[in-house]
Formats: C-alpha cells, structure tokens, sequence
C-alpha cells in the first residue's frame, strides 16, 4: 500500500505518525510511506525583498525542522519511506502529491478545533477529505 503522510510537525503529526507505526494493518514491511511537509508560500513582496536563495533556504530550513526528526523517528522501524517538502497550499499540495505518487491512502494529524474554528479559520484536513477521491484517516 502506497500512504502519503501529511506532516505539518504539530503535536498532532506526531500522534498520527505512531499511530500508523503501531497499526500493521496499515503499514507493514511491504508499504511505500511517502512522508510529505507543505510550506506555505511566501508573499511576493518578502520573495522581492528577501531574494530568492534566502526564501529558497528559510523554505529548506523550516521544512527540515518538521522532517529531521521524522526521519529519525522512522529509520528505527522496519517501514519503506522518503520524505520530501513542496511550497504550496497546504491542502493543494498533500493532493497534488498523492495524486502524482497514485497513493492508496492519505493519513494526517487533525487539530479538531470543531466546527466554530473550521468555520474562522478553515481547515486543511476537512478541505483533504472534501476533495480527495482517496480515503483519508485523520488523527487527533
């Protein structure tokens, strides 16, 4: 089974992490886990000022310090993955990803902040399962 994680580095990645790490079911030895972090795209103004290596490394920098410790979580475990980042929506890019690995499966960490903060603030993980034609297992 081919799983796109969606790890934005929350308290709550980390809980749906080891949930799929303790469920064989979900994840065993013959899966592929793609491990993907969205960065949000900067303003063009700040991509003016800053420069383009400056953004380039603040994207890199930021992105390394959801997946560093994700990856050494995941190489004392018998799992096949890669892990990787793109600038993009949040929700965009967790669908456009697993739509170009042709995953079997979306799993992320949800906030649950209910429906008052979906409505002021919107929510990437009911925007996923809204527009995935994939099932998607949310953990809070």
């Amino acid at each position: 089974m081919k799983i796109l994680f969606a790890a934005d580095g929350s308290a709550y990645t980390k809980k749906a992490l080891a949930f799929l790490i303790t469920h064989e079911a979900l994840l065993d030895a013959s899966s592929e886990l793609h491990v993907l972090n969205v960065q949000t795209n900067l303003p063009p103004r700040v991509k003016s000022v800053a420069g383009r290596d400056l953004v380039d490394n603040y994207y890199l920098s930021e992105a390394e310090k959801v997946l560093k410790p994700i990856r050494a979580f995941l190489d004392h475990h018998p799992v096949t993955y890669r892990a990787d980042w793109v600038v993009d929506n949040a929700a965009v890019g967790i669908l456009k990803a697993a739509k170009k690995d042709k995953s079997h499966m979306i799993v992320m960490g949800t906030h649950g902040h209910g429906v008052l903060g979906r409505i002021i603030m919107g929510s990437v993980a009911q925007r996923v399962v809204a527009e995935s034609d994939l099932p998607v297992l949310l953990v809070q």
